[in-house]
């Protein structure tokens, strides 16, 4: 899922939830900066050559799948606030939708889902979604 997707959804569920401030910088690292682990991947990516390049390439690391909350837990534990896994669960689940392969145990496991129907409209469907979450936003 796209980026605005990811930090309109969190803004949407903190204002509910009526975050602090420290709850609030925590949702925002674990509903949306765990995304910058793609930073890793881009020497990767840009030394293909343009014709391999894709939309679904594998940009996704052990960081942003459910193994990680092998670490999250007793973070959220020592902090005593439930707020990063929620969050991570949420931003998790956004990934999820999308219709590239997952590999859920990853590193420590190789096996992946596939998606039982492939979604030729993952753009069509992440700008939809963000366009709802940031009507919802505003209202």
């Amino acid at each position: 899922m796209n980026i605005l997707a990811h930090l309109f959804s969190v803004l949407l569920a903190a204002r509910h939830l009526n975050l602090s401030s420290s709850d609030m910088a925590l949702a925002v690292i674990f509903g949306v900066l765990l995304d910058a682990d793609h930073i890793l991947k881009l020497p990767l990516y840009y030394s293909l050559p343009k014709s391999k390049r894709k939309r679904h390439f594998n940009w996704r690391t052990p960081l942003q799948e459910p193994v990680s909350l092998l670490w999250i837990v007793p973070l959220s534990i020592y902090l005593q606030t439930m707020v990063p896994v929620l969050f991570f669960i949420l931003h998790l689940a956004l990934d999820y939708l999308m219709s590239y392969p997952k590999k859920p145990f990853f590193p420590y496991s190789n096996f992946s889902l596939k998606p039982t129907q492939k979604l030729k409209r993952d753009l069509a469907f992440e700008i939809i979604f963000t366009v709802v979450l940031c009507i919802f936003l505003v209202v």
